[in-house]
């Protein structure tokens, strides 16, 4: 009897954890998509720039443009949102199963 009680307030409590990590996954996914556009025309920014710089000014300013482009590109910081939004949803999925069975 009481465990029934403690299960079913249990279901009452994971219900607006589970809706707000929902709706801040989905707000999320926009917001990386967005910015992994923007970032995207920034990084050709900086790898036209690197490479200029690279061949006629310094090799080394050059290189630290090409590696600050390369983390704008979506393979650097938008994959690293990706991944850590994945373990955010892996948490929510886990606090599912934990609760709702």
């Amino acid at each position: 009897m009481i465990w029934g009680f403690l299960r079913l307030m249990l279901k009452i409590v994971a219900v607006p954890v589970i809706l707000l990590l929902t709706l801040a996954i989905w707000s999320c996914v926009g917001l990386v998509y967005v910015s992994g556009l923007v970032l995207s025309l920034v990084s050709m920014v900086f790898v036209l720039l690197g490479v200029g710089v690279l061949v006629t000014y310094s090799p080394q300013n050059g290189l630290i443009l090409l590696v600050i482009a390369y983390l704008l590109s979506p393979f650097g910081l938008p994959k690293l949102a990706f991944w850590m939004l994945g373990k955010v949803q892996d948490l929510k999925f886990a606090i599912q199963n934990l609760v709702y069975g």
